[in-house]
Formats: structure tokens, sequence, C-alpha cells
């Protein structure tokens, strides 16, 4: 199941400085001027074992003084849409502001599980200023300390309760089916690639209710293949406003990342690569997800010999580390290479699936091993003595030797490599383990 949790609150009440220890990487950018957070950022947090998907809110208010309450209804709103749980953040510094209480009244009408986060509580005065938020009535109530952490461990505490423990048999029994999720900008034709795909034979393809909202659920079953289609351009429709428009495309993405076995992630060719598809991109290798991508509209783009060798080499190199992923250039309009794009989601869909046999990869991974050894560290030679395949849904393979401590990430990749060299893993994560024999 996808758990997305949404920090809200007005400006510079700390919710950056929060989501970055939460994601424990500086990956927002901090500043001290109110609505700095111009991006909307995301990630996944992880906490006792069960992970979620978090979501900043920050940037929904304009930078100006004049902050109107319209702009914080839509980032509430959006906020109470589409999250399972709120974070709502407010500063032990400032106390109560009429900024907090209009957010306030529109929270309480939410179903949705609304915690209280009172920020800046760093010493005791500040904690007994704190207890006016009380006032707000809200059942849940933490008061913490972002740029310290103190208090931040009871808050995820709280908050993870709420997230269900997944089976991994009933998961198991899901997956019959691949399903792939049609991801990518606005206005890059993920519509156009659905209705290419299943437009023409309407009549044997039927609609399943999507448990997301507004992503659309096809079952395509033509030409001997059969596979769910997750579309997210249901977006679109969502609001004239192309800034809240690209935030709810990002919250539908991200939804229907979690729902994938494949994501097709659509890319504009005059437009290359955003940051925000590289983001989702990332995402998508961080859950285990197998990733395609397909460059649309290639039929408007100005070719010489080596126009798509040299487009194929520069995504790659904005996507590296993880470059083994299959790129096609399409064209929807012109139907160009569109069922290319269904065999090579199946394709990854299987590499994914890939088993090998333990006797098979203990024969090529030992070979690889005694061909090129790990670096000596503190005098200690790493002798890696046997390798299996992990019971994961993402290949996962665990390398058991001597000193797993001292083996550094240039040798992990060099592994990784070796298994992409000698097993098809293409478009699909791969993890190396090492453990103690």
């Amino acid at each position: 199941m996808s758990f997305t949790v949404a920090i809200t609150g007005r400006p510079n009440v700390g919710k950056s400085t929060f989501f970055n220890r939460m994601l424990e990487e500086r990956k927002a950018i901090v500043d001290n001027i109110s609505g700095v957070t111009r991006d909307r950022q995301y990630g996944v947090a992880e906490w006792n074992g069960k992970s979620f998907n978090l979501i900043d809110t920050g940037g929904f208010v304009t930078g100006s003084a004049d902050i109107f309450e319209t702009e914080i209804r839509k980032q509430v709103g959006i906020a109470i849409n589409e999250a399972n749980a709120v974070i709502f953040m407010c500063d032990a510094a400032t106390g109560i502001t009429a900024l907090d209480e209009a957010m306030v009244d529109i929270l309480r009408q939410s179903k949705k599980p609304v915690f209280l986060v009172v920020n800046k509580v760093d010493n005791p005065e500040r904690m007994l200023d704190a207890t006016e938020f009380y006032s707000m009535g809200f059942d849940h109530i933490h008061f913490l300390s972002s740029i310290s952490g103190s208090g931040t461990g009871e808050l995820l505490d709280d908050l993870v309760k709420l997230i269900p423990d997944t089976d991994d048999d009933e998961a198991g029994e899901k997956d019959e089916l691949p399903k792939f999720a049609i991801i990518g900008q606005p206005n890059v034709g993920k519509s156009s690639l659905l209705n290419a795909l299943v437009g023409e034979e309407r009549t044997i393809v039927s609609d399943i209710a999507g448990t997301t909202r507004d992503t659309i659920h096809t079952h395509y079953n033509l030409f001997q293949k059969e596979f769910i289609l997750i579309d997210t351009a249901g977006i679109r429709r969502k609001n004239k406003v192309e800034e809240d428009l690209e935030f709810y495309s990002v919250i539908r993405a991200i939804k229907a990342l979690d729902e994938a076995d494949v994501c097709l992630l659509l890319l504009d060719a005059s437009k290359g690569i955003t940051a925000q598809d590289i983001n989702i991109f990332s995402l998508a290798i961080r859950k285990g997800k197998g990733v395609v991508l397909l460059v649309n509209k290639w039929d408007l783009m100005e070719k010489e010999t080596h126009t798509a060798r040299d487009y194929e080499k520069e995504l790659k190199n904005r996507l590296a580390p993880f470059t083994d992923v299959p790129v096609l250039f399409i064209s929807v309009k012109d139907k160009l290479r569109i069922f290319k794009v269904i065999e090579t989601a199946l394709q990854v869909y299987e590499n994914r699936r890939r088993k090998v046999a333990t006797s098979k990869l203990n024969e090529v991974m030992l070979k690889a091993v005694a061909a090129y050894r790990a670096p000596v560290v503190r005098g200690n030679t790493v002798k890696i003595k046997y390798v299996t395949q992990l019971p994961t849904v993402v290949p996962s393979f665990a390398f058991f030797c001597n000193y797993p401590d001292d083996i550094k990430q240039p040798y992990k990749n060099y592994l990784e490599n070796q298994l992409r060299a000698n097993f098809d893993f293409k478009g699909v994560p791969v993890r190396v383990f090492f453990r103690k024999k």
C-alpha cells in the first residue's frame, strides 16, 4: 500500500528543515526567507521498518509579503485531498497566528488524521509558551525541534501506527498481471499514448475503477499480451493553474509508482529530461521499480546520422549512476514504435522477476571475483566464498565473505556491473549485500 504524508503550514515555520531530517539528506533549500521552497519536495522516509511518501508543500505560498488566504487554502486542500495523513506545522517562537487559525478551520473539516507539530521548542521557556497550541483542539500534538531532532522519534512512532503491515504473500497474490504506470509531466502525451495503445479496439478492453483517485486503470488484453495500464493523465483536468497542476502530477505519479511494476517515463523530445523527471526516476529506482524511458514527439526533431545516439548519451549522463535503462524514441501521434513500448515494458517486467540458479550465479560471479579482487583494507584480505539471490521482489544478491564491512562502494559497483553484464537486468535496480560467512 502507498501511504503518503503531507507537511503543511505557513511559511518559515521549519517545514523544509523537518523534511530534510526525515529523509536524512539536505534535499530542500533551507533559508530564513519565507517562501524559499520554490520546488515541491518529495521523497521516501522510513521508520521502524515502515516506509511512506513524504511531501513538503512548502512552496505553495507565494514569497510576497501579501499572502492571500486563498493560497493557504489551496495548499491545505491539496495536502488533505492527496495525502493519507497531514503534518500541520506551527512555530513556538511566534505563537498562534491568524494564518495558523485559517488553516486550522480547513483542517478540522477533514476526515484525514492531522498531526499538529509545534516546531522550535528547544528550551523549557519555549515549551511553556507552546502549551497555548493545545487550544487548537487536535488529538495528535507533538512538540519538537527540527534542527536538533528532539521529539521527532515520538512523532514518527505515532505516525507509523497508521501504516498497515504489508503481507508479502498477499502482495505476491496481487501481482498476477504486470502493472505499467504511464508517468511524466503534463502535456507530454500520456493520454495519447494510452489511446494509441487501446483506442481502436476499445470494445475488448475493460476499464477497472482505480484505487487511487484520478488514475485510470485499463486492462489491456490484445495481441496475446495482457497487463494493467495505470494512466495518471487525469491530472490535467484537476486545476487551471499550472503550478498546482504540476504539484498534483507529482503526487499522482508517486502514487502510481507505488502500484506499478514498471514505470513508463514519458519525456518531450524538445524539452529533454527535467529536474522533476530525474526526481521521479530516482524515486522509482529507490522503490525498486522497473523503468523504460520514452522520448515522445521524436517526429518533430531535426535529425542527423547520430541524433538518437547523442540524445541517449546525454540522457544517461543526467541519470548516472543508474544508466542500464532502455530508451525508446517514439511518436505517439504517428504511432511510431508504440508497440515496441509494450514489448520493452514486458521485457523489463521479466527482468525484474528473474531468478538466477545458485549454481550458475556462483560459477559466473566467483570468476568475476577472481578476475578482480576486493582491495585490501587495514591489512585485511577480503575473501568472497559464496553468492545467492535473495527471495525479494527486487533482484537482490547476498555475497558471503570474511570482512563484509571492508567492502567499499566501487567494488560493490563492479559486482553489480558484472551481474548486469552476465544476466539481463536492464531497466531494473539491482541490490547487492555483503554478509559475514
